[in-house]
């Protein structure tokens, strides 16, 4: 398939939205001790909240290293560290989560902006 987008510019127009919907109906959310053993294993990714976590998503998948390395040079993407685990260990957050094999890109949860976007939906 990718080589059929690259050789069909208009093709890549139709399937890169369907990409984006299908990753992100691969999200789900996990707390801090459901994460803990991909973090042990040395996979798993930050993603900072000003990003798209579906977005970085595609990129990691496609492979689209002109990104990735703007979003790493920004320190707006970066392996977790010990003191990322430490620091979820002690508040134990929840994070949104994507597995682009072989790494688990994590956002953190901003519940309090979460929930005001949905009360200024719901009102």
């Amino acid at each position: 398939m990718a080589a059929e987008v690259e050789s069909n510019p208009s093709a890549n127009q139709t399937t890169e939205p369907v990409a984006s919907d299908k990753i992100n109906r691969e999200t789900g959310v996990l707390a801090w001790h459901e994460l803990a053993r991909f973090f042990a294993r040395g996979v798993v990714i930050k993603v900072d909240q000003a990003l798209d976590l579906v977005e970085v998503g595609r990129s990691v998948s496609m492979d689209d290293t002109e990104a990735m390395q703007t979003w790493l040079d920004a320190r707006l993407v970066s392996r977790a560290s010990d003191d990322d685990a430490r620091d979820w260990s002690k508040r134990e957050p929840e994070f949104w989560c994507l597995v682009t094999a072989p790494w688990v890109l994590v956002q953190e949860r901003d519940v309090r902006r979460e929930t005001a976007v949905e009360t200024k939906t719901v009102h």
